[in-house]
């Protein structure tokens, strides 16, 4: 391996890694519910993709009611 000859200092390192910045996400519209979601993916909020339902997104009452059985047959 090659050895470095100069020292860099440590501002010309962060000049050089400015440009090393995230993106923001791209967001669109879902055209069911209306929130926020990435794009060519299906939403979470509603689990629905270019108009067709495509999963089951479950509800806070659903999921306390799973978590109760659960439960239930523990004990």
């Amino acid at each position: 391996m090659p050895k470095v000859k100069h020292r860099h200092s440590k501002s010309r390192g962060r000049k050089r890694r400015t440009h090393w910045k995230l993106d923001e996400p791209a967001l669109v519209k879902c055209s069911q519910c209306g929130k926020e979601r990435t794009p060519h993916q299906v939403c979470p909020y509603c689990g629905y993709y270019k108009g067709k339902k495509v999963m089951h997104v479950e509800t806070l009452e659903e999921r306390r009611d799973r978590r109760d059985k659960r439960n239930k047959r523990a004990k």
